[in-house]
């Protein structure tokens, strides 16, 4: 394979397992995160690599892809420790945004979103914990899935914030993103009736600057014409304050995977992840069964919102993917606009899929859907049936 677009690690695994299933035929990646047998995975850190031993096995999921007619490529690349939401790798370099070369391919699944866009893979797992699927499949312009935590297994996988990690997929069409979910979900609602009622929430689409959403009123004005439409608030304090209860919650757990092996040994981390890990030491771990009622509360509300039938429609990021090699400030800055969005599935734990939308400019920008928990299959299976029919009028490219 001639990865000329710097989204693996390792292309040459070529795993296989069995030549029959619904998978059969068709070729994915692996976020260099998932156990792999005889293999090492860096998680995007030299250190990381060199401090841990090769895996005995595969992680279940991947036996579950293998099983089904699979076959794995290779490892993609990843932001450190999965810790940001950019792509850009200090040590391994920049996956390439086959969609716009100048700008970040978006992380920390930076290398499975690019292997997808790049038609390198026809599917690609990675890891989702504040938005490191979602994120890079807006910005590379493809479908991405986050499911309901807990849903998809994570056995086998590095993990960074675990009442936050979820292991989802990318694709270049709804087709594909259902078959993978048919495969990897076993439970969840059998109700067929859709989902009649889309909420659009204020605070969110106030984020987005006028040319971007000038983009997404096509398909917004479709949306009115077929659904129930309803404009909500979900928070009287802002999403800000959700956001900053993520991060707290997150940075709490991820201290405790991971400060015991940074402060023995010491890794070297790039500009950005190095100051985010630093943070994350700060912070009182006391404050942690208050946040966690706070976080219980929004799921309640959410939930009810939500019920059987209805989704929260919101844009996958801000705007579209930032230019490549901005300072680490401005980086900041986009990171934290960005998380005021992904924080409400991941506060949640809500299954979210993002559909790939192009501005004038030819530049990729996301829409996302989200819907109750465990309704993952029926999310699948509607947003399949919506942008099948939105493909053939071109909005969805």
């Amino acid at each position: 394979m001639d990865d000329n677009w710097n989204a693996f690690i390792n292309d040459h695994l070529n795993i296989k397992q069995t030549e029959s299933g619904p998978l059969k035929g068709l070729s994915f990646g692996v976020k260099d995160v998932f156990d792999i047998k005889g293999y090492r995975s860096s998680a995007g850190n030299p250190d990381w690599l060199q401090s841990h031993q090769a895996s005995k096995g595969h992680a279940p999921i991947i036996n579950q892809l293998l099983e089904q007619g699979a076959c794995l490529k290779g490892t993609t690349h990843t932001d450190e420790l999965m810790y940001s939401l950019n792509g850009e790798n200090f040590h391994y370099g920049t996956p390439v945004n086959p969609r716009s070369a100048n700008r970040i391919p978006g992380g920390s699944s930076s290398g499975s979103a690019v292997a997808v866009a790049a038609r390198l893979v026809d599917f690609a797992l990675g890891t989702d914990t504040g938005g490191s699927i979602r994120v890079p499949s807006s910005y590379c312009g493809i479908f991405g899935f986050r499911p309901t935590h807990g849903v998809v297994g994570s056995k086998g996988v590095i993990p960074l914030a675990k009442t936050f990690d979820t292991v989802g997929w990318m694709t270049r069409d709804p087709n594909l993103l259902l078959a993978v979910g048919e495969v990897l979900i076993h439970e969840g609602t059998n109700d067929q009736e859709g989902f009649p009622s889309l909420f659009f929430e204020n605070e969110a689409w106030s984020y987005v600057d006028n040319q971007t959403k000038d983009s997404y009123l096509k398909i917004i004005e479709i949306l009115k014409e077929n659904f129930s439409t309803q404009y909500v608030n979900l928070t009287k304090g802002g999403l800000a304050n959700w956001a900053d209860l993520f991060r707290n919650i997150q940075g709490i757990e991820i201290w405790q995977e991971h400060g015991d092996w940074i402060n023995s040994v010491k890794p070297s981390f790039g500009p950005g992840i190095s100051e985010r890990f630093q943070w994350a030491s700060t912070l009182n771990k006391e404050y942690l069964c208050d946040y966690e009622k706070q976080r219980e509360k929004i799921k309640g509300q959410l939930s009810a919102l939500l019920n059987r039938n209805g989704l929260l429609v919101i844009p996958t990021t801000p705007g579209e993917a930032p230019k490549r090699n901005l300072s680490v400030e401005e980086m900041e800055q986009y990171r934290t606009n960005t998380m005021k969005l992904t924080c409400i599935a991941g506060l949640a734990g809500f299954p979210q899929v993002t559909i790939p939308l192009v501005k004038e400019n030819g530049i990729p920008i996301g829409l996302s859907f989200i819907a109750n928990h465990h309704s993952d299959l029926k999310l699948l299976r509607w947003v399949q049936q919506l942008t099948n029919k939105l493909t053939i009028i071109g909005d969805v490219h």
